[in-house]
């Protein structure tokens, strides 16, 4: 699973709540040129709160694309308006992944049984 960064220490269960209460989890990209390659990556995950502004998280990609995205032939100014757009919005939402792999983890985690750990002690015969 890719990093989440702004996450903090909340559980699962906080979480869904503050998902519930409008918070989200968005990736931004960026682009950037060589002259005849083009490369649109995401970044890492973020999670945006409902106070916060996904556009402001995603200014560093924005400005990596606005600046370095143009130059590749013939798709270069293709991906680098898709990128902007996509930052300038807010970011492409992935919350419904996000928390259906939290909850998966937690399940999985739940449910798996460790056995006891055995240590073995030297006795002297």
């Amino acid at each position: 699973m890719p990093k989440i960064n702004n996450l903090g220490n909340l559980t699962v269960e906080q979480i869904n709540e503050e998902v519930q209460n409008g918070a989200r989890f968005v990736i931004f990209y960026y682009c950037f040129s060589l002259i005849i390659m083009t490369f649109k990556r995401p970044s890492d995950i973020y999670y945006i709160k409902k106070t916060d502004s996904g556009w402001q998280k995603g200014m560093t990609y924005t400005i990596i694309s606005f600046l370095f995205g143009w130059w590749g032939i013939p798709w270069g100014p293709v991906y680098t308006i898709s990128s902007l757009y996509n930052n300038l919005t807010g970011g492409k939402d992935v919350t419904y992944d996000v928390l259906l792999r939290l909850y998966t983890m937690q399940t999985k985690a739940e449910n798996t049984e460790q056995p006891p750990v055995q240590t073995i002690e030297n006795q002297a015969e």
